[in-house]
């Protein structure tokens, strides 16, 4: 059986590289909780030539060593905007999980133009999905969203996507008839004071309730403007899209932090980021329901990871 279907693994406080702090979260995380957006790094890989961030290497190990600090035990790792549509890091990066009974799935960058046979390689490899970002990405548009769409529909594989609420909204029809669920990461790109106020909120909630689209509560020191996930004003954000639709909710640490890593903001502590998601669980209501959900049933179902025996029970 495998070891993340039992009961959390114990948690040691330890120094882990590119996470500030030491000590443990004060939330004790469900058994099988998964980190949902995790990037490697790996200077054998050149960056693509329009890359804006490039971060120093971040392994598949060092990132185990954030799993026993915090309790995780599922992950999911994205490409990066550095490597451009390079998927091979973050593919090397799944190998070694695995090689350490880490549960691992990817999201890969593609340009649509890749063989049937390249797509069922990456599916074989334990990629659920393709990223497009418009932030910081250096391959693709938003004219990208309905081909890449279509292109990865018959592989059951999702849309995750990072844009500007104004780039969001424009694109509010065509996010609308995607034939694939979408995953907004980093909040949806949303700041807290555009909580309510800006149409890409309503949106996005909307996109929600009616079961189109996923939204990672990650990178909330990215979209907070005291570049902070201890920002009080995200919990407003935050407990919006839990209380929209609890059930396509999930959370992730954006570990390594390479903004943090490029001068954007402080190294955020990944303890402080789990409990500061138990304070929004708890601003929704249940609170531990709400983590069942966003750490364990939702990332099960969004990229296919095997039931736990809680959720089974």
């Amino acid at each position: 059986m495998h070891r993340d279907s039992l009961v959390t693994p114990v948690r040691t406080a330890h120094a882990v590289r590119f996470s500030a702090g030491t000590a443990v979260p004060r939330t004790l995380v469900p058994a099988g909780a998964c980190d949902c957006h995790v990037h490697v790094y790996d200077s054998r890989f050149p960056a693509a030539p329009q890359a804006r961030l490039l971060p120093p290497d971040a392994s598949a190990l060092d990132y185990a060593a954030l799993q026993q600090r915090i309790g995780t035990t599922r992950v999911v790792l994205v490409t990066p905007s550095t490597y451009g549509t390079d998927n091979r890091p973050m593919l090397e990066g799944l190998a070694a999980l695995g090689a350490m009974g880490v549960p691992a799935r990817g999201v890969a960058v593609i340009d649509g133009t890749e063989s049937d046979a390249a797509l069922q390689r990456l599916h074989a490899a334990g990629v659920r999905g393709v990223r497009l970002n418009l932030s910081l990405g250096v391959s693709g548009t938003a004219d990208s969203l309905l081909p890449l769409a279509r292109r990865i529909a018959p592989l059951g594989w999702h849309l995750q996507l990072l844009m500007a609420p104004d780039v969001l909204i424009a694109q509010a029809d065509v996010l609308r008839q995607l034939p694939v669920p979408v995953v907004f990461d980093h909040f949806g790109r949303i700041a807290p004071a555009q909580a309510g106020r800006h149409p890409a909120h309503a949106l996005l909630l909307a996109l929600l309730q009616c079961g189109q689209a996923w939204v990672k509560l990650s990178g909330g020191y990215i979209v907070s403007e005291q570049h902070s996930v201890e920002d009080p004003a995200l919990d407003t954000l935050a407990a919006s899209y839990l209380r929209c639709a609890p059930h396509r909710v999930v959370w992730g640490s954006d570990w390594p932090h390479a903004t943090a890593s490029a001068g954007v903001q402080p190294l955020p502590d990944d303890a402080r980021q789990v409990d500061r998601l138990a304070d929004w669980a708890r601003e929704a209501g249940d609170s531990s329901a709400t983590l069942q959900r966003v750490l364990v049933d939702n990332p099960a179902a969004l990229y296919g990871f095997a039931p736990t025996i809680s959720s089974l029970s």
